[in-house]
């Protein structure tokens, strides 16, 4: 019979006055027994939501099962199936949205803690596991893989399982991409993740640190050195800031570059290693992710006597980790909820106060989240000596500008096809010249209804949005079905929005084709 205990079995933890003040892991993890009795508490459901939940499909009730009887390095063998990264993701993921989210025990009560087993496996298997030699068949293949944080570690190695030559380019000194840069070692101790590299390194990847390609060496240069593919996971490490006047004072801090000294870098053990790094008395971190997280509890270990977390919504919306929240509470970091700066002070070139506004919620907004909006009459200052700013990153514009005929998106992301997850090179002369193409008797636009022209139209329009989308070409017209959710990227392509109804069919949407003589790209 399963435990019917509504709650998890408690994680042993350092004690919040004690862990504010240095940077050894948090959470402790489960002993034999206590993975044990957490394992009893799965139902071992027959559809498996907490696996349709995973985005890797791990098998978790077929590894709970194994834990709850003991079986360890069984149910190591059944995560790593799927999953090459368990000691990090059992650490980091967000679970609750995620395999915890979807489990039928979190209905009434607590879900299992998926992601506390998960944990204990894979410590349990590198304390007490032993190592498989593995024989790998080489097929002469060379591949590149641009970025050593988690994506690029975890493709290097399945590819260089299957027998691929991989070499790794990162532009730091150090593998482990935000892994090691990002995540402060309480919550992820960084000789974890060096494990991590070395088990890769072990299946023959070559390593390259310091090489920032699209500034070293680019990605037409690589394919010129006979990579046959090139695996693209650099991350998004360009911070964003909200572009309120202050931002350039001395004291100011993207939340990327202070983790990235304190964690990367080191500067928690300054002087031991040669980086400083500034914090004052009061600290005020705008924003409330996981990375605004992690920069405010790094602060109070640093000496900080008040953090403060400021954020314009309210607690429901703050999008960080719930466990990550509870830990801030814990450890005296203040929550500063429906509150936006709006003005960082200064004096001699450095940071003496911040001013903000209080909010309220209005209306929710094209993300499903109530709008915040600004009580007028309401500003205040907070006096503080140190902004950190984690409102966002975005991915370093470098190797969309040194690739010709990369296609991207709007935020800089890039696009590839959802089925191969290739990327996309359009060379987009061959629609406009579809597009634009004109009668020889009139100058007039032609219909175009000739079968072989339609279909060439649409691969490549289908080919530039990335997903297969039902259209037909009438004339000058193109009738789209069920593809709102496209409309701006159309719309970025020249292609002018037109709800219409259309008879037989109900509500349909209807795009007008402008050519690129005629008018700008629309942006």
């Amino acid at each position: 019979m399963p435990n019917m205990s509504l709650e998890k079995v408690k994680m042993p933890e350092q004690d919040p006055n004690v862990r504010n003040k240095n940077f050894e892991e948090v959470s402790l993890g489960y002993t034999k027994e206590q993975a044990m009795e957490e394992a009893t508490r799965c139902l071992n459901c027959k559809h498996k939501p907490c696996t349709q939940g995973c985005p890797v499909g791990v098998p978790i009730p077929a590894f709970i099962s194994e834990v709850a009887e003991g079986n360890f390095e069984k149910a190591y063998e059944i995560i790593t199936s799927e999953n090459a990264l368990p000691a990090i993701c059992g650490r980091v993921c967000p679970q609750e949205n995620q395999c915890e989210g979807k489990c039928v025990r979190g209905i009434k009560g607590e879900s299992v803690g998926i992601g506390r087993l998960e944990r204990f496996v894979a410590d349990y298997h590198r304390e007490h596991g032993q190592k498989k030699t593995v024989q790998i068949a080489k097929n002469g293949k060379k591949v590149a893989v641009v970025g050593s944080g988690p994506a690029g570690i975890t493709c290097a190695g399945e590819l260089a399982k299957k027998g691929y030559d991989v070499t790794v380019y990162e532009a730091l000194h150090k593998t482990g991409g935000v892994l090691s840069y990002g995540i402060p070692e309480f919550r992820l101790p960084k000789s974890l993740v060096q494990q991590e590299v070395d088990g890769v390194a072990e299946l023959g990847v070559k390593f390259e640190t310091n090489v920032v390609v699209g500034r070293s060496i680019t990605i037409d240069e690589l394919q010129e050195q006979g990579y046959e593919a090139i695996f693209v996971g650099s991350g998004a490490g360009l911070p964003r800031f909200q572009g309120i006047p202050g931002e350039n004072l001395n004291g100011v801090y993207a939340a990327n570059e202070f983790l990235t000294r304190v964690n990367l870098m080191k500067g928690y053990e300054f002087p031991n290693h040669p980086t400083p790094v500034k914090i004052t008395d009061t600290v005020c971190v705008i924003g409330a992710g996981n990375v605004a997280m992690d920069a405010a509890r790094t602060a109070k270990r640093l000496g900080a006597k008040k953090v403060y977390i400021v954020y314009r919504r309210g607690a429901e919306e703050v999008p960080a980790r719930a466990e990550e929240v509870h830990h801030a509470k814990e450890e005296g970091i203040i929550f500063k909820l429906l509150t936006n700066p709006v003005k960082i002070e200064g004096e001699n070139g450095w940071v003496q106060s911040m001013e903000c506004v209080e909010m309220e919620l209005g209306e929710p907004d094209e993300s499903g989240r109530r709008r915040p909006v600004v009580k007028e009459g309401s500003n205040f200052v907070i006096e503080t000596g140190t902004v950190i700013v984690s409102i966002g990153q975005s991915p370093n514009p470098l190797i969309r500008q040194t690739t010709p005929g990369l296609d991207t998106q709007r935020w800089g992301g890039i696009i590839v096809d959802e089925e191969t997850m290739k990327t996309i090179n359009i060379e987009y002369d061959k629609l406009f010249d579809v597009l634009n193409k004109e009668s020889k008797s009139d100058g007039q636009t032609d219909t175009y209804d000739q079968n072989a022209e339609n279909q060439a139209f649409k691969e490549i329009l289908n080919q530039i949005i990335g997903y297969k989308m039902e259209i037909e070409l009438i004339g000058r017209w193109i009738w789209c079905f069920n593809c709102f959710a496209y409309k701006d990227r159309l719309k970025e392509l020249g292609l002018k929005f037109a709800p219409k109804k259309r008879r037989g069919r109900g509500t349909t949407e209807n795009f007008h084709v402008i050519t690129r003589e005629r008018y700008p790209l629309m942006i």
